[in-house]
């Protein structure tokens, strides 16, 4: 039997209303996250350059044929980091 259960939408609002566990401001818990330009694809992981170009692998390669042109480069998504929904206030 599941009691209790509260549904949050995909919103903030939504998800502002979500009580914080009793030791989640005490915790000593970090998190570190990575915003740099393998973001930009958002394409498997962080390790996107290396597998495209040191290993070649074919579905890395088939998924810069498909979205960008012949002769992008790495550093070419420089021009599309924008961090849009970055927010540090909320």
């Amino acid at each position: 039997m599941i009691t209790g259960q509260v549904h949050y939408g995909p919103t903030w609002p939504s998800l502002d209303t979500s009580p914080l566990p009793k030791w989640y401001n005490e915790a000593k818990v970090g998190i570190f996250i990575h915003c740099v330009l393998f973001s930009v694809p958002s394409f498997k992981s962080e390790w996107f350059w290396y597998r495209w170009i040191n290993d070649k692998n074919p579905t890395y390669i088939d998924f810069m044929k498909k979205n960008y042109e012949l002769a992008f480069t790495y550093g070419g998504f420089a021009n599309h980091f924008t961090a849009e929904f970055y927010d540090p206030n909320h």
